[in-house]
């Protein structure tokens, strides 16, 4: 069998060159899981699309455990890379001179979302991860407040867990209903994508329309 990445997989079934059988084939779980575990780490990688994405190719297999499967290497893949993360965050804030990663988290965390994500922490404590990752760019500001905060990395990821375990839920639900709702493949995958991201764009958007 040859593992291919869900993105090339979609992007293949969008312009015609996979065939529905050979889409049984299509998904990838471990290039699945290195490219949600990435996305975790460098912001560059549309994780949300991806999984959507994964589940629109395994809703049309109809495997059996396909979609759990896309289930459970997304949630795994997303919690390893946010420990990852974490981890690296924790050496820049114990050490003087810092850290490259910590000063990149800082860089895509304004102050004023760092701020609130530091209230709703001092109120809520970690419980307040589960609805980071759910809130488009809400993931970096409240690890970012953790960090700042010195939370212990096991803290962190009895937080996290559950946060990754409810973000693959949501983004595969999407992906589901993208599959559900077409015959084609393409289709349900170009819904999938279309919604996640305007999840991801409202917020910014939303900033720009909004009336100051």
């Amino acid at each position: 069998m040859t593992w291919r990445g869900p993105a090339v997989a979609a992007a293949a079934v969008v312009v015609g060159q996979v065939p529905p059988e050979t889409t049984r084939q299509a998904v990838g779980y471990p290039a699945l899981f290195l490219l949600v575990a990435l996305g975790a780490l460098v912001p560059v990688i549309p994780t949300g699309a991806l999984v959507s994405t994964a589940a629109v190719v395994a809703f049309h297999q109809s495997l059996p455990f396909g979609l759990l499967l896309v289930f459970v290497v997304a949630a795994v893949a997303a919690f390893v890379g946010d420990l990852a993360l974490y981890w690296l965050g924790q050496r820049g804030v114990r050490s003087r001179n810092g850290s490259r990663w910590l000063e990149a988290l800082r860089g895509r965390a304004t102050p004023e979302r760092l701020a609130r994500a530091q209230i709703k922490l001092d109120e809520h404590g970690a419980l307040v991860l589960v609805l980071s990752r759910l809130v488009p760019a809400g993931r970096i500001p409240v690890m970012l407040a953790c960090l700042l905060a010195r939370l212990p990395l096991r803290r962190f990821a009895r937080g996290d867990a559950p946060a990754c375990l409810a973000w693959a839920a949501t983004y595969g639900l999407i992906g589901i209903l993208g599959g559900s709702l077409f015959s084609e493949p393409w289709k349900g995958v170009a819904l999938a994508v279309a919604l996640t991201l305007l999840i991801s764009g409202a917020p910014t958007l939303w900033r720009r329309l909004k009336p100051h």
